[in-house]
């Protein structure tokens, strides 16, 4: 019986320190059924107006078109918040989540990113390609999704731009206070 209280002690001590995290893995984010998106602040919302939530990303976004990060919109950051992330990835790639962008220092009443453009002041991580910067959807076959998600920190990251998203994590731990995704779907194979 011993045992069990010790396993049951060990399990609690988990699931605590992953609370504690305060920031989700990408896969574990989640569209309703009615096809609303799901996030930890309920007044923050990111979303595009190149397309909406679960449609084809245009191909001039994709390394089939221009290959330019689309316009973003973000809105309801929470007051607390020092500065924003973005992170856009593919949870469907072979491999594992394959990371197309991550910016870091985002000033928090940033309400847009233009077409290609990158925040003034922020910092561009290095993707899975190993290259700062954005880099489009581009699957060797099937459907995937892109999502693309704003997180809210009660800090500034102080990495460089050589840092890759394992790193980024890490300096995000115990500081999300908000966060929202919205995502595209896009095939080689799709035109626009």
């Amino acid at each position: 019986m011993r045992w069990l209280w010790g396993f049951v002690g060990i399990s609690v001590a988990a699931v605590l320190a992953t609370l504690q995290l305060g920031f989700r893995p990408q896969n574990s984010l989640k569209t309703s059924p009615s096809g609303s998106v799901e996030t930890s602040s309920v007044s923050m919302v990111i979303s595009s107006p190149a397309f909406g939530n679960d449609q084809i990303v245009p191909i001039r976004f994709t390394c089939n078109g221009r290959n330019v990060s689309p316009a973003l919109a973000i809105s309801g950051v929470p007051e607390k918040a020092k500065s924003l992330v973005l992170i856009v990835d593919d949870p469907d790639a072979p491999f594992g989540v394959f990371t197309h962008w991550i910016l870091w220092n985002i000033t928090p009443a940033t309400k847009s990113i233009g077409e290609g453009k990158m925040p003034e002041g922020a910092v561009s991580g290095l993707n899975s390609n190993g290259r700062p910067g954005y880099s489009g959807p581009c699957p060797a076959s099937g459907l995937h999704r892109y999502f693309f998600t704003v997180i809210a920190l009660d800090s500034v990251v102080g990495l460089n731009g050589q840092a890759k998203r394992s790193e980024l994590e890490a300096a995000m731990r115990g500081h999300v206070v908000g966060e929202a995704h919205f995502y595209g779907r896009y095939n080689a194979k799709l035109t626009e």
